[in-house]
């Protein structure tokens, strides 16, 4: 049976007393959820402003994010840097993070090859998602590329359809339950409707036979966003 394959799973993991993300990333480093953490350095956990405006929602940690326990700290990373800056999006109020937390990858000699993760990383790992976005209120949710959307939007959805496109926050997500906080304060005062976008990935831009298009249009969607901040509808 499928289920008794299945690996546990992170929930188990997440302490239920952690009232922070630092909390939440201390208890990730031991997670053993699934067996992906075997062959990777470390768990490489979300970073950034816990009072976000934005969340970017990756797919795993690469060979030197496992490395240095960061995420986007290689290539893509630096390319989503760019065009973060490009887009307009101030990056002091962002928030990194993957929907599976260990890197997944198969050895041919010394190099560690980049293996995306199944559908029962994405299961295991969401646990540690969930509980991130509990302890932020972004207003926007980023999406890059189709295993992160597999991840919160389910496995319908289509990047390649429905990027650049303003979506609501989380009633587009496959269990927006998860994701619903009733009030911001004591006061009981709502929640301010965030709304999410998806784009592709900037390690596709890396692999596109033209870059420079393929930047383009990760730009672009990145500029939606950044306008869906400011209340813009210029185009």
């Amino acid at each position: 049976m499928a289920e008794q394959n299945a690996p546990p799973g992170a929930r188990q993991f997440i302490p239920p007393q952690a009232g922070t993300l630092a909390e939440l990333r201390t208890a990730a480093a031991g997670c053993r959820g699934c067996e992906l953490h075997r062959d990777a350095t470390q768990t490489v956990f979300g970073r950034g402003d816990e009072s976000a405006r934005v969340v970017f929602v990756g797919e795993q940690p690469g060979d030197l994010e496992d490395q240095h326990g960061l995420p986007f700290v290689g290539p893509a990373g630096r390319l989503l840097r760019r065009a973060v800056d490009d887009a307009g999006l101030d990056p002091a109020h962002l928030y990194i993070t993957n929907a599976v937390k260990h890197f997944r990858h198969e050895l041919r000699g010394r190099r560690r090859i980049h293996q995306t993760p199944d559908q029962v990383h994405i299961v295991a790992c969401r646990p540690w998602l969930v509980a991130e976005f509990a302890r932020l209120r972004p207003e926007l949710v980023v999406v890059l590329g189709a295993t992160a959307a597999k991840a919160l939007l389910g496995p319908a959805f289509r990047v390649t359809r429905q990027r650049g496109a303003l979506l609501p926050w989380p009633a587009a997500a496959e269990h927006p339950q998860d994701f619903t906080r009733a009030s911001v304060d004591d006061t009981g005062t709502d929640a301010p409707a965030a709304r999410l976008l998806a784009t592709i990935h900037p390690s596709a831009v890396l692999r596109a036979d033209n870059q420079e298009i393929a930047y383009r249009g990760l730009v672009d969607d990145l500029t939606v966003a950044a306008r869906a901040l400011t209340g813009s509808t210029t185009p």
